[in-house]
């Protein structure tokens, strides 16, 4: 994905998380996600590894991609998501080298 890069990380789960490749401004578009709706069957037969990608928006459940499964969570994000949009909005000027992070609270639901 342009514009973000995958790195090692001290917040997140995974040890890994996304980082800013470029500076971006308030309300700019910091990462657009790649999205599969899955079926209950298609849940059901995902293997464990990957059931810890699955988010809930609107009832409906999704898998998300790499880097954006990386994004990791803050009380205090410097991004927000745009569910209608499938993307994450700068809430303010991000430098380049700064992770990305969302307070996925308010955001989604977590399977």
């Amino acid at each position: 994905m342009k514009n973000v890069i995958l790195r090692k990380s001290k917040i997140g789960q995974f040890d890994k998380g996304v980082f800013a490749d470029k500076n971006f401004k308030k309300g700019e578009i910091v990462i657009k996600y790649s999205l599969k709706q899955l079926s209950e069957d298609e849940y059901k037969n995902l293997p464990k590894k990957e059931k810890q990608f699955v988010h809930i928006h609107f009832g409906k459940k999704y898998l998300y991609a790499s880097p954006e499964r990386y994004v990791n969570h803050s009380s205090h994000p410097n991004t927000i998501q745009n569910s209608n949009e499938k993307c994450d909005i700068a809430l303010r000027d991000i430098k380049k080298g700064e992770e990305i992070t969302t307070d996925s609270s308010k955001d989604d639901t977590i399977v």
